[in-house]
Protein backbone atom coordinates (compact mmCIF):
# COMPACT_ATOMS: atom_id res chain seq x y z
CA UNK A 1 0.00 0.00 0.00
CA UNK A 2 1.66 3.31 -0.73
CA UNK A 3 0.10 6.61 0.40
CA UNK A 4 0.68 10.24 -0.89
CA UNK A 5 0.75 12.93 1.43
CA UNK A 6 0.24 16.65 -0.14
CA UNK A 7 1.88 18.88 2.41
CA UNK A 8 0.96 22.17 2.69
CA UNK A 9 1.92 25.00 5.72
CA UNK A 10 -1.11 27.41 5.99
CA UNK A 11 -2.89 24.52 7.98
CA UNK A 12 -0.19 23.63 9.88
CA UNK A 13 -0.15 23.33 14.07
CA UNK A 14 0.25 26.43 15.14
CA UNK A 15 0.27 28.40 12.66
CA UNK A 16 -2.24 32.32 12.13
CA UNK A 17 -0.49 34.68 10.15
CA UNK A 18 1.69 35.48 7.19
CA UNK A 19 5.13 35.56 8.51
CA UNK A 20 4.71 32.19 9.90
CA UNK A 21 4.64 30.87 6.07
CA UNK A 22 6.67 33.47 4.24
CA UNK A 23 10.19 31.45 3.75
CA UNK A 24 13.10 32.74 5.33
CA UNK A 25 11.25 34.91 7.93
CA UNK A 26 12.33 33.62 12.03
CA UNK A 27 8.59 33.11 12.13
CA UNK A 28 8.54 30.38 9.47
CA UNK A 29 11.78 28.87 10.77
CA UNK A 30 10.19 28.22 14.10
CA UNK A 31 6.66 26.76 12.54
CA UNK A 32 9.02 24.43 10.11
CA UNK A 33 9.58 22.16 13.14
CA UNK A 34 5.64 22.38 13.70
CA UNK A 35 5.06 21.57 9.98
CA UNK A 36 7.22 18.88 10.17
CA UNK A 37 5.50 17.45 13.10
CA UNK A 38 2.12 17.37 11.30
CA UNK A 39 3.52 15.49 8.40
CA UNK A 40 5.53 13.17 10.53
CA UNK A 41 2.93 12.14 12.62
CA UNK A 42 0.72 11.33 9.24
CA UNK A 43 3.93 8.79 8.20
CA UNK A 44 4.43 7.31 11.17
CA UNK A 45 0.08 6.58 11.25
CA UNK A 46 -0.10 5.35 7.71
CA UNK A 47 2.94 3.19 8.79
CA UNK A 48 0.60 2.05 11.95
CA UNK A 49 -2.03 1.09 9.47
CA UNK A 50 -0.33 -0.66 7.12
CA UNK A 51 1.02 1.13 4.37
CA UNK A 52 4.13 0.14 2.83
CA UNK A 53 5.42 3.43 1.71
CA UNK A 54 4.81 6.99 1.89
CA UNK A 55 5.48 9.41 -0.30
CA UNK A 56 5.34 13.50 0.99
CA UNK A 57 5.28 15.83 -1.65
CA UNK A 58 5.61 19.12 -0.44
CA UNK A 59 3.00 21.77 -1.96
CA UNK A 60 3.62 24.89 0.15
CA UNK A 61 5.49 27.92 -1.67
CA UNK A 62 8.87 26.75 -2.61
CA UNK A 63 8.14 23.42 -1.75
CA UNK A 64 11.25 23.75 0.51
CA UNK A 65 9.91 23.91 4.09
CA UNK A 66 9.74 20.37 5.76
CA UNK A 67 13.12 19.17 7.80
CA UNK A 68 13.59 16.25 6.05
CA UNK A 69 16.08 15.17 8.47
CA UNK A 70 13.22 15.36 11.48
CA UNK A 71 11.12 12.85 9.43
CA UNK A 72 10.69 9.22 10.33
CA UNK A 73 13.04 7.58 8.23
CA UNK A 74 10.32 5.38 6.37
CA UNK A 75 9.40 8.37 4.37
CA UNK A 76 10.58 9.88 1.16
CA UNK A 77 9.76 13.32 0.72
CA UNK A 78 9.56 15.21 -3.49
CA UNK A 79 11.05 18.22 -2.85
CA UNK A 80 11.11 21.81 -4.77
CA UNK A 81 9.73 23.08 -7.87
CA UNK A 82 8.22 22.43 -10.86
CA UNK A 83 5.98 19.50 -10.86
CA UNK A 84 3.53 18.18 -13.38
CA UNK A 85 0.97 18.22 -11.03
CA UNK A 86 2.51 20.89 -8.75
CA UNK A 87 0.63 19.94 -5.14
CA UNK A 88 -0.71 16.38 -5.77
CA UNK A 89 2.65 15.72 -7.92
CA UNK A 90 3.40 11.81 -7.82
CA UNK A 91 -0.85 10.35 -8.19
CA UNK A 92 -0.53 9.57 -11.81
CA UNK A 93 2.30 7.02 -11.63
CA UNK A 94 -0.76 4.08 -10.98
CA UNK A 95 0.92 3.29 -7.80
CA UNK A 96 -0.66 5.17 -5.40
CA UNK A 97 -3.95 4.10 -3.83
CA UNK A 98 -4.58 6.71 -1.37
CA UNK A 99 -3.98 10.67 -0.79
CA UNK A 100 -3.83 12.74 2.48
CA UNK A 101 -4.33 16.43 2.39
CA UNK A 102 -1.38 17.65 5.27
CA UNK A 103 -1.76 21.16 6.60
CA UNK A 104 -4.65 22.48 3.71
CA UNK A 105 -6.94 25.50 4.13
CA UNK A 106 -9.70 27.24 3.00
CA UNK A 107 -9.90 28.76 -0.34
CA UNK A 108 -9.82 32.47 -1.26
CA UNK A 109 -12.42 34.58 -0.64
CA UNK A 110 -13.65 32.28 2.02
CA UNK A 111 -13.33 32.25 6.43
CA UNK A 112 -10.66 30.29 7.51
CA UNK A 113 -7.15 30.93 8.54
CA UNK A 114 -5.04 32.04 5.73
CA UNK A 115 -7.65 31.57 3.34
CA UNK A 116 -6.09 31.64 -0.05
CA UNK A 117 -6.65 29.47 -3.70
CA UNK A 118 -2.76 29.55 -5.10
CA UNK A 119 -1.89 33.16 -4.61
CA UNK A 120 -2.00 34.52 -1.19
CA UNK A 121 -4.22 37.81 -2.44
CA UNK A 122 -4.36 38.49 -5.53
CA UNK A 123 -7.42 36.14 -6.35
CA UNK A 124 -10.57 36.95 -4.22
CA UNK A 125 -12.71 33.54 -5.65
CA UNK A 126 -12.22 30.30 -7.69
CA UNK A 127 -15.16 28.61 -8.67
CA UNK A 128 -15.17 24.85 -10.25
CA UNK A 129 -18.41 24.39 -12.25
CA UNK A 130 -19.94 27.00 -10.06
CA UNK A 131 -19.35 25.77 -6.89
CA UNK A 132 -16.47 27.65 -5.03
CA UNK A 133 -13.39 26.08 -4.42
CA UNK A 134 -10.78 25.67 -1.86
CA UNK A 135 -7.41 24.06 -3.23
CA UNK A 136 -8.65 20.36 -1.53
CA UNK A 137 -11.64 20.53 -3.93
CA UNK A 138 -9.34 21.22 -7.22
CA UNK A 139 -6.67 18.38 -6.11
CA UNK A 140 -9.52 16.32 -4.94
CA UNK A 141 -10.75 16.29 -8.54
CA UNK A 142 -7.52 15.60 -9.89
CA UNK A 143 -6.59 12.92 -7.42
CA UNK A 144 -9.90 11.21 -9.00
CA UNK A 145 -9.14 10.96 -12.41
CA UNK A 146 -6.68 8.61 -11.32
CA UNK A 147 -8.95 6.29 -9.11
CA UNK A 148 -7.12 7.39 -6.08
CA UNK A 149 -9.19 8.44 -2.35
CA UNK A 150 -8.76 11.70 -0.76
CA UNK A 151 -8.46 9.27 2.81
CA UNK A 152 -6.98 12.36 5.46
CA UNK A 153 -7.45 15.79 5.38
CA UNK A 154 -5.75 18.34 8.39
CA UNK A 155 -5.99 22.23 8.93
CA UNK A 156 -8.37 24.29 11.13
CA UNK A 157 -12.14 23.67 11.89
CA UNK A 158 -12.50 25.29 8.08
CA UNK A 159 -10.95 23.38 6.28
CA UNK A 160 -12.37 20.10 7.64
CA UNK A 161 -15.42 21.29 7.46
CA UNK A 162 -14.38 22.35 3.68
CA UNK A 163 -13.18 19.01 3.40
CA UNK A 164 -16.88 17.28 3.61
CA UNK A 165 -17.84 18.88 0.55
CA UNK A 166 -15.24 16.76 -1.67
CA UNK A 167 -14.34 14.28 0.74
CA UNK A 168 -16.87 13.27 2.97
CA UNK A 169 -15.29 9.73 3.94
CA UNK A 170 -11.74 11.14 4.70
CA UNK A 171 -10.48 10.97 8.45
CA UNK A 172 -10.17 15.10 9.44
CA UNK A 173 -8.00 16.91 11.95
CA UNK A 174 -8.46 20.33 13.29
CA UNK A 175 -5.42 21.42 14.64
CA UNK A 176 -6.96 25.05 15.49
CA UNK A 177 -9.84 26.60 15.65
CA UNK A 178 -10.28 29.52 13.25
CA UNK A 179 -10.99 32.97 14.76
CA UNK A 180 -10.13 35.47 12.03
CA UNK A 181 -7.86 35.01 8.81
CA UNK A 182 -4.83 35.60 11.13
CA UNK A 183 -5.99 34.44 14.84
CA UNK A 184 -6.98 31.07 15.85
CA UNK A 185 -7.19 28.72 19.01
CA UNK A 186 -4.25 26.31 18.44
CA UNK A 187 -3.57 23.19 19.88
CA UNK A 188 0.09 21.88 21.05
CA UNK A 189 2.03 20.35 18.72
CA UNK A 190 2.38 17.23 20.91
CA UNK A 191 -1.62 17.04 20.89
CA UNK A 192 -2.41 17.28 17.26
CA UNK A 193 0.61 14.90 16.43
CA UNK A 194 -1.34 12.29 18.00
CA UNK A 195 -4.68 12.75 17.05
CA UNK A 196 -3.00 13.02 13.39
CA UNK A 197 -1.34 9.83 13.83
CA UNK A 198 -4.34 7.78 15.08
CA UNK A 199 -6.47 9.50 12.24
CA UNK A 200 -3.53 8.06 9.94
CA UNK A 201 -3.76 5.00 10.89
CA UNK A 202 -7.63 4.61 10.64
CA UNK A 203 -7.51 6.43 7.18
CA UNK A 204 -5.81 3.53 5.48
CA UNK A 205 -8.57 1.73 5.30
CA UNK A 206 -10.36 3.84 3.36
CA UNK A 207 -6.88 3.58 0.92
CA UNK A 208 -8.66 1.59 -2.05
CA UNK A 209 -8.15 2.61 -6.02
CA UNK A 210 -11.60 2.62 -7.63
CA UNK A 211 -12.08 3.24 -11.85
CA UNK A 212 -10.72 6.78 -12.66
CA UNK A 213 -13.32 9.45 -12.28
CA UNK A 214 -14.50 11.28 -15.55
CA UNK A 215 -16.08 14.12 -14.35
CA UNK A 216 -15.53 16.76 -17.09
CA UNK A 217 -15.97 19.14 -18.71
CA UNK A 218 -15.02 21.27 -16.24
CA UNK A 219 -15.18 25.42 -16.15
CA UNK A 220 -12.78 27.14 -13.48
CA UNK A 221 -13.69 30.80 -12.88
CA UNK A 222 -11.29 33.05 -11.20
CA UNK A 223 -11.91 36.86 -9.89
CA UNK A 224 -9.32 39.03 -8.90
CA UNK A 225 -8.59 42.07 -7.09
CA UNK A 226 -7.50 44.51 -10.09
CA UNK A 227 -8.94 44.53 -13.18
CA UNK A 228 -5.70 44.29 -15.08
CA UNK A 229 -4.89 40.83 -13.60
CA UNK A 230 -7.77 39.55 -15.46
CA UNK A 231 -6.37 41.07 -18.62
CA UNK A 232 -2.98 39.65 -18.09
CA UNK A 233 -4.46 35.97 -17.27
CA UNK A 234 -6.47 36.18 -21.06
CA UNK A 235 -2.79 35.62 -22.18
CA UNK A 236 -2.95 31.69 -21.68
CA UNK A 237 -4.82 30.44 -24.43
CA UNK A 238 -8.32 29.43 -23.87
CA UNK A 239 -8.53 31.53 -20.80
CA UNK A 240 -11.63 34.71 -21.51
CA UNK A 241 -12.41 37.61 -19.43
CA UNK A 242 -16.07 37.46 -18.05
CA UNK A 243 -16.36 40.31 -16.19
CA UNK A 244 -14.38 43.51 -15.25
CA UNK A 245 -12.31 41.32 -12.40
CA UNK A 246 -12.49 37.88 -13.95
CA UNK A 247 -12.09 35.29 -15.97
CA UNK A 248 -12.83 31.23 -17.01
CA UNK A 249 -11.90 28.69 -19.00
CA UNK A 250 -12.84 25.31 -19.63
CA UNK A 251 -10.62 21.81 -19.63
CA UNK A 252 -11.90 18.39 -20.73
CA UNK A 253 -10.12 17.09 -17.70
CA UNK A 254 -8.88 17.90 -14.63
CA UNK A 255 -5.27 16.97 -15.66
CA UNK A 256 -5.74 19.75 -18.14
CA UNK A 257 -7.66 22.64 -15.63
CA UNK A 258 -4.86 22.24 -12.98
CA UNK A 259 -1.85 23.15 -15.56
CA UNK A 260 -3.97 26.03 -17.26
CA UNK A 261 -5.05 26.53 -13.41
CA UNK A 262 -1.13 27.28 -12.62
CA UNK A 263 -0.16 28.88 -15.55
CA UNK A 264 -3.20 31.60 -15.12
CA UNK A 265 -1.17 31.73 -11.43
CA UNK A 266 1.73 32.19 -12.96
CA UNK A 267 1.18 35.02 -15.21
CA UNK A 268 -1.28 36.73 -12.63
CA UNK A 269 1.43 36.75 -10.05
CA UNK A 270 4.29 38.19 -12.42
CA UNK A 271 1.70 41.29 -13.41
CA UNK A 272 1.31 42.17 -9.51
CA UNK A 273 2.89 45.47 -8.63
CA UNK A 274 4.71 45.54 -5.19
CA UNK A 275 2.65 48.71 -3.95
CA UNK A 276 -0.51 49.14 -6.26
CA UNK A 277 -1.40 45.62 -6.85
Amino acid sequence: MKILISADMEGATGVTWPADVLPGTPQWERCRSMFTSDVDAAVRGFHDGGADEVLINEAHWTMRNLLLEDLDERAQMLTGRHKTLSMVEGVQHGDVDGVAFIGYHAGAGMEGVLAHTYLANSITGVWLNDMRASEGLLNAHVVAEYGVPVILVTGDDVACEDALGYAPKAQKVAVKDHVSRYAAVCRTPARTAADIRAAAKDATRLAVRHEPVDGGPFTIALEFDAEHLAMAATVVPGVEQTGERRVAYTSATMYEGIRSFKAVTTIVSAAVEEQYG
